[in-house]
Order: structure tokens, then sequence, then C-alpha cells
């Protein structure tokens, strides 16, 4: 059988080769272990296990060291490099990075990870059989993922983004000792701001569905958001020329989530809240803070 790349095989060491290292072989074929690759003694005649790739001659090689991810494997690797054109470089434990092509990654440079995200990705081989990261699919993650239990709703857990896209963010939460993780999803109205690939949010588990994924939110629970959100509210009325700003009930929803990053019905239950309170009144399609809290900003004279 073919050696290839990103596998771990048992082979005879043949013969040493100094100043290089130690050739290896199947039988069939030999490979080059760099005296830099050992690990431990090693000395003709012995069976060694080891993790083939291509060294930087770009020729089959071995090593002895362990690395972070084998093929047919999913791993979470950190991105400790970026290049513009080819992608970002991955840690894969072996003192030598791996490369997440540039196709792999989002379109909008927002959402793309930085230096310090991890990915969940799998191992791939290009036309030439070098080794390349590609990202681990939903389908990949769920084979490692449990349902969620039903004591995990309105809790808060830690999660990764998997797959950031327009419709909804997705992601593995993470299982602590419970295990992998369990996949969610982040509704773009639940949201605060775009999430990169890569990155770990803190998110509220809203609803656990039938098939054991979750929804979520980075948002807290309505009255605690509700009253956040009025103060936001209000601080924004207070900076605003006479207290005024030309948003209500019957602004539509997208202009609302522009500017204030909420949904439409969070909007209403923080201005509902305020004018309740006596703060604001709307007229028209504007909203004014009452004369009172007007006066009350009002810096006193000398």
């Amino acid at each position: 059988m073919k050696l290839q790349t990103g596998t771990v095989v048992t082979l005879k060491v043949a013969r040493e080769v100094s100043p290089h290292g130690f050739f290896l072989t199947d039988g069939g074929q030999d490979v080059l272990l760099h005296y830099s690759e050992v690990v431990g003694e090693v000395k003709p005649g012995d069976d060694v296990s080891v993790f083939l790739f291509h060294d930087t001659e770009d020729r089959l090689a071995a090593t002895m060291k362990q690395p972070l991810i084998r093929m047919g494997e999913v791993a979470l690797l950190e991105v400790v490099d970026i290049h513009p054109r080819f992608g970002c470089f991955l840690e894969m434990g072996l003192g030598r990075n791996l490369l997440l092509p540039y196709s792999e990654l989002p379109e909008l440079p927002e959402v793309q990870p930085q230096v310090g995200d991890k990915v969940f990705v799998q191992l791939d081989r290009d036309k030439a059989g070098r080794l390349l990261a590609k990202l681990a699919g939903e389908e990949a993650l769920k084979r490692l993922c449990f349902p969620a239990p039903a004591s995990w709703r309105n809790t808060w857990v830690a999660a990764r983004v998997y797959k950031p896209l327009k419709i909804g963010t997705f992601v593995v939460c993470d299982g602590g000792v419970v295990g992998f993780g369990v996949i969610g999803m982040i509704h773009p109205s639940e949201r605060v701001r775009p999430l990169r690939l890569g990155e770990e949010v803190q998110v509220r588990v809203t609803f656990v569905r039938d098939d054991g994924n979750v929804n979520l939110s980075m948002r807290p629970p309505k009255q605690i958001g509700r009253d956040e959100d009025a103060e936001r509210l209000l601080a924004f009325l207070r900076e605003r020329p006479n207290g005024a700003m030309p948003y209500s009930d019957e602004t539509p929803a997208d202009l609302i989530q522009k500017r204030f990053g909420i949904s439409k019905s969070a909007f209403k239950r923080a201005l509902g809240k305020l004018m309740k309170e006596g703060a604001v009144y709307q007229q028209g399609s504007w909203t004014y803070l009452k004369q009172q809290e007007q006066q009350e900003q009002q810096p006193v004279s000398d």
C-alpha cells in the first residue's frame, strides 16, 4: 500500500545516513526520518511509529512527534498566522503550520478568523499529496456531539463558531466533562455583532430542540434585556438635539437593527417601559424625552 501523508504508520528503520537521519521502510518504499524528528533513541532494525508529512523540500518524510490532528479526525486548531492570499496557518503540534486555504474562509472579511481564534478542521491533501486543512462541517461535528439536556435551557455556555452565515451563526457549545459539545445556532436577531469563524462567545440557551441542537442568544433574558435596552435608548435621547429621535413604533425593523443592534420587538419593549415610566412620549414617527426629563439634563448655571 502506498504511504500517504496524514497517517500514522509503523515502519522499520532500514539504515542511518548522516548528517540527515534514518531511512524507514515498509518493504517497498523508503521515507526519511530527519534527526530533528526523532523522539528517544532509534537504531537500525527498530520498528517505529511515525506520522507522515511533506518536509520543507516537498519530500515525503516522517516524524515521531505526535500531531494534533490525523487524517479522518476532527480537531480544534489555533490560528497562528494569516496570509492575505493563501489563508490561515494553524498550529498542528509538529513545529510547522498547517494551511487552511483562503477558499475555505468566509467571503466577508469581518467574519474571517483572527490570530488566536480556533477552528474545527479535518485533514485534506492537495493534488501533490501535501497536507491541507479543511473546515469540519456539521455532518462531521454532529457525529462527535451529544444532544443537549433540557436543563441547559436559559443557562449560559461557551460556544465556538464553525459557520458564520447571514441567516445565522452556527456554533459548537462546549460540553465540558460531559463530552465534545452540542450543535447550536444564533439567529441574526440574537446577535449583538458579527461573529468570526473560530471565535469563542458566551451565549444563552433559549430553546432545546427535539433533535438535541439548541437555539442561542447573545442577549440576556427579555426582562433584563428590556431594562438594559431602555437605558441605552434613554442615553441616546439625552445626547440628541432637543431630546428627540426619528425612531418610534412605526420604524421598520431593519432600521432599528442597523441603528441600535436590537430587534423591533426588543425596541418596542424598551420604549414601552420608558413610556410607562413617563420618561418619553411619541409623536408621529418621532420619540421625545419628556420636558421634565430634558430639564433634569440641563447644566446648572452659577
